[in-house]
């Protein structure tokens, strides 16, 4: 599941373009609570958002601009910071002896990158390079209807469609066919209380979060 996130996220990246050119996409137009010069965002649903993020998407994308205290916006205090720090392990050094050591994150520190470097990253995504998601909201136009759209795009193809093998009917990617299997069906995360873990419900908390981020 991961994985497939990771190849979604890197045909969203690269084919927004064409998204925004038209070609009979159905861009879901949604009311974000941070539209607008007095928008706001909601801070439950970033912390959902976030949720999401750490338990389908980080394993492939980093969010190199995003330290763990900028989580204070998200409505964490500093004890919850630091706890959050403290589940990654960080690169540090070097050390007396000129060696490089890995050691728990502190508040101060950025989100961590799943892979020592970029052809680590390619070797384990069939050469492709998932993009870092710090600024995947904000990298086109209609970004938060268009993540939301691709996320929640994935339908059954109409009478007379056909499908290739490997290929997948979403209503909101250009021409409708893309090679990225439907990432999300709705309880892929187990959220607290009675929050929306349906596909919708969560394409809108990574929303929330990525528009913040």
């Amino acid at each position: 599941m991961i994985k497939q996130f990771s190849i979604f996220m890197i045909s969203l990246f690269l084919t927004a373009p064409a998204m925004a050119a038209g070609g009979g996409v159905e861009l879901q137009k949604r009311d974000w609570s941070f539209s607008g010069p007095f928008g706001t965002f909601d801070k439950a649903a970033m912390q959902r958002g976030f949720q999401a993020y750490r338990e389908v998407c980080a394993g492939c994308h980093g969010m190199k601009l995003i330290a763990f205290r900028n989580f204070a916006d998200l409505g964490y205090n500093n004890d919850e910071i630091k706890a959050i720090a403290a589940e990654y392990e960080v690169q540090d050094g070097p050390n007396d002896d000129g060696e490089m050591f890995m050691r728990p994150g502190i508040a101060a520190d950025r989100i961590p990158s799943p892979y020592a470097n970029d052809n680590a990253a390619r070797a384990s995504n069939n050469g492709a390079l998932p993009p870092d998601l710090s600024l995947i909201a904000k990298a086109r136009g209609n970004g938060p209807d268009y993540l939301f759209s691709l996320l929640a795009g994935y339908r059954d193809a109409p009478g007379g469609t056909t499908v290739p093998d490997g290929m997948y009917y979403n209503a909101a990617y250009p021409g409708h066919l893309i090679a990225m299997p439907q990432p999300l069906y709705g309880e892929d995360v187990t959220y607290s209380g009675d929050a929306d873990d349906s596909i919708e419900g969560i394409s809108s908390d990574l929303v929330q979060f990525l528009m913040w981020a």
